[in-house]
């Protein structure tokens, strides 16, 4: 792991950089004392990290030997077309940034990630291998678990929890919460995954986690006011998203997904800010949301 952190050390200035010559790598890496107890990168070692990051990550630093001897990333579509990839490394990068921030740590708040990321090693050695798991899972509303068989299909990172959509054992494609999940063990038994299956595909008209098999994915247009506007064009609700009309006090967007539990809340914690345009039903239920919580507050 902390030859892992070298790597994307390294990888994360020559992105932030662009070009950048040997010497101001080795100057870098020498500040960054945490993990360089203040030495120089020295230039075989420098190349010998080259060669590991290309083997493990497929990433080529070049030499652009015009101009300096500067060093870059010749294929950065190697990271910037990989969705996972480009998650890991940037994690990774916060992760060092930090790593040579330390002095000031009680000043960076993170959210805590509930405990179900320990049953990640075991999941991803049994999707390896498809190997299907006995898991014991409890729900919020039930206070002993219950143990079945998965068939373990996908991982999704969704609110900074874990989830694992698989088939279980009455042959439903399901997602579980990693939190929920009691125990997680491999079994012997094998299954064989849908060559059809795509967990991009599966959730690309889907807003989060939540299923939602009786509804489908339609066209739904949102208008936001001039406030929140911006903060859907720099953080989309979803990758369909696209921009319609931009009137200055208020702008549309137009998505394509499935009108899920999950969505709903996301547009509800938008309050009056953000408003349904289409479809109608959508709105109807936006407003049956609108009217129970104005009852809430009514005698105030």
């Amino acid at each position: 792991m902390e030859q892992l952190r070298k790597y994307t050390w390294l990888i994360e200035k020559i992105r932030m950089a662009g070009k950048i010559s040997h010497k101001d790598l080795s100057d870098k890496w020498e500040r960054a004392v945490d993990y360089s107890d203040g030495r120089p990168l020295h230039r075989a070692t420098f190349n010998r990290w080259r060669e590991a990051i290309y083997s493990q990550f497929g990433i080529m630093i070049d030499c652009q030997r015009t101009g300096g001897y500067l060093y870059y990333i010749s294929n950065p579509e190697e990271i910037d077309d990989d969705r996972l990839k480009k998650w890991m490394l940037d994690s990774f990068a916060v992760g060092n940034t930090i790593g040579e921030h330390l002095s000031i740590k009680d000043r960076i708040v993170v959210d805590e990630i509930p405990s179900g990321r320990y049953h990640l090693t075991t999941i991803m050695e049994a999707m390896k291998e498809n190997r299907v798991v006995s898991v014991t899972y409890r729900q919020f509303s039930n206070p002993c678990g219950y143990t079945f068989p998965v068939e373990p299909y996908c991982l999704k990172l969704f609110e900074n929890r874990w989830y694992l959509l698989g088939r279980n054992n009455r042959g439903e494609i399901r997602i579980y919460g990693l939190d929920r999940l009691e125990a997680v063990e491999p079994t012997d038994e094998r299954f064989r995954l849908p060559e059809d299956f795509s967990a991009d595909a599966f959730f690309s008209t889907r807003y989060g986690v939540v299923i939602g098999y009786d509804e489908e994915p339609r066209r739904i247009v949102v208008r936001s006011n001039e406030e929140h506007k911006h903060y859907l064009l720099s953080l989309p609700l979803h990758h369909s998203q696209t921009l319609i009309e931009d009137c200055g006090v208020y702008a549309d967007f137009e998505l394509y997904l499935a009108p899920t539990y999950d969505f709903i809340m996301k547009l509800l914690q938008a309050g009056s800010m953000i408003e349904v345009i289409s479809p109608p039903e959508l709105r109807r239920t936006m407003k049956g949301w609108v009217s129970e919580m104005y009852e809430l507050y009514k005698n105030d």
